[in-house]
């Protein structure tokens, strides 16, 4: 690719398409790629660089795999059709996030405890999100507290956005304790996640007696919460002072109260709407894990200002429906009524692609970063979201569309939902 492009000058966001050519350069410096981004292979080095602690539960799925598979075939029934003769020197990746101008439609999805992929957890991931200008959404497992995770992202007032993404406990207080502090590290948006009561069955994690809380690891967000640490306080723990043992009874009470495997119904939804609004001064909040479209009109009439559109990847409710065919379900009955987001399966650029085709407005990648992180922390998260920021760029340059605006249904060919039984999860 030519550096002195004409597109430079015709964009607001950096020309991410140069990454490719950073890397074909490379060997002229003496240098190489840090590592191959192609999604198989970016599994086989994640699971060769990770214990078979981190490894497990950073792929195991819920019960047989066969969402996760669903997830993958759905993509394959949407074709991408070209445009040819189109000014992409024009073209810009940019896009808008609730009012935050964003360098693409793509987001740093909540993934918990990140302290078992790299010893900094969430603090390398939110620093490149902030870096690179997308939003990025902290998981209530994550493994460092709220403000200093903030502070690794950056500020965030002209562009990107940090979202905190929140597992409720059954506890008020602690509810408000949790939103009050999202607002004060300055986080601008909040996505309740309602597919994740408990964790599902997942086969290895369950053998393995998998479950780092339970082992005094990641609890860092919540024995960081002060009105988590007068519960503590109650219990005779002083999270200042404790033993091993307290701990992980610590770290243990913790993940109990947000994965507490009791439901929470729509009722209580008004409450925590207007708690979030009068703590942030009117700020969106967002429900995520919704796949029905009964669900998705309640939740626009109950007045969430947004829907994430997923299955959880896969990881909660086994033999569920693929979450890309969800999405067009959903689009068709309320695209016009909130703002769709979507996330569960993407592995490429193409796939971005196809879900905003779809007609979701921002898409959110989970295990690639994840993957990166586990093979070169920082440097790792920086080259895979680099390389998808390059591979989208680029596919928006040899594709014909001019900008995130011009991709819409009429980009893709959809072919009819005829999903074979794989006998083995997909890694692609």
């Amino acid at each position: 690719m030519d550096p002195k492009s004409p597109n430079k000058d015709r964009r607001s966001t950096p020309q991410y398409a140069m990454y490719q050519r950073d890397n074909f350069w490379a060997v002229n410096e003496g240098l190489v790629p840090p590592f191959n981004t192609e999604p198989g292979k970016l599994e086989e080095l994640a699971k060769e660089k990770l214990t078979e602690s981190g490894w497990y539960y950073a792929s195991s799925n819920a019960g047989l795999s066969h969402t996760h598979t669903a997830n993958r075939q759905a993509f394959y029934r949407h074709r991408i059709i070209p445009r040819m003769l189109v000014d992409t020197n024009a073209r810009d990746t940019a896009t808008t996030f609730f009012g935050h101008k964003v360098a693409a439609p793509i987001g740093f999805a909540p993934i918990g405890i990140n302290k078992i992929y790299h010893p900094l957890g969430e603090l390398p991931v939110a620093k490149v999100a902030g870096e690179l200008g997308l939003p990025y959404c902290l998981s209530t497992a994550g493994s460092q507290p709220i403000e200093d995770v903030g502070k690794a992202y950056g500020s965030s007032s002209s562009s990107g956005c940090k979202v905190f993404q929140l597992y409720m406990p059954h506890d008020d207080e602690m509810t408000v304790s949790l939103l009050k502090r999202a607002v004060e590290g300055g986080f601008e948006a909040c996505f309740l996640t309602v597919d994740t009561w408990q964790l599902a069955w997942r086969h290895d994690d369950v053998n393995t007696s998998n479950y780092a809380f339970y082992k005094g690891i990641g609890a860092d967000l919540g024995l960081s919460d002060p009105v988590f640490q007068k519960r503590l306080r109650e219990r005779g723990i002083d999270v200042n002072n404790m033993t091993q043992e307290e701990k992980v009874n610590a770290s243990a009470m913790w993940i109990d109260s947000i994965w507490h495997g009791r439901a929470w119904s729509w009722e209580k939804m008004p409450w925590l709407i207007r708690t979030w609004k009068e703590l942030s001064g009117g700020k969106p909040i967002c429900i995520k894990g919704i796949q029905d479209v009964r669900d998705a009109e309640k939740a626009v009439k109950t007045g969430f200002d947004g829907i994430v559109v997923s299955n959880h990847a896969g990881r909660q409710v086994d033999g569920a429906v693929a979450s890309l065919d969800a999405l067009e379900r959903i689009v068709n009955a309320v695209g016009d009524k909130t703002y769709i987001m979507f996330d569960s399966g993407v592995r490429s650029a193409s796939d971005v692609f196809k879900a905003l085709a779809i007609g979701a407005k921002f898409v959110f990648i989970g295990r690639l970063w994840v993957w990166g992180l586990s093979i070169m922390g920082e440097h790792g998260v920086r080259h895979v979201m680099k390389s998808l920021l390059a591979e989208f760029d680029i596919l928006l340059n040899v594709g014909g569309f001019k900008t995130v605006k011009k991709i819409d249904r009429s980009a893709i060919e959809s072919y009819e939902k005829n999903y074979q039984l794989l006998p083995e999860k997909s890694k692609l």
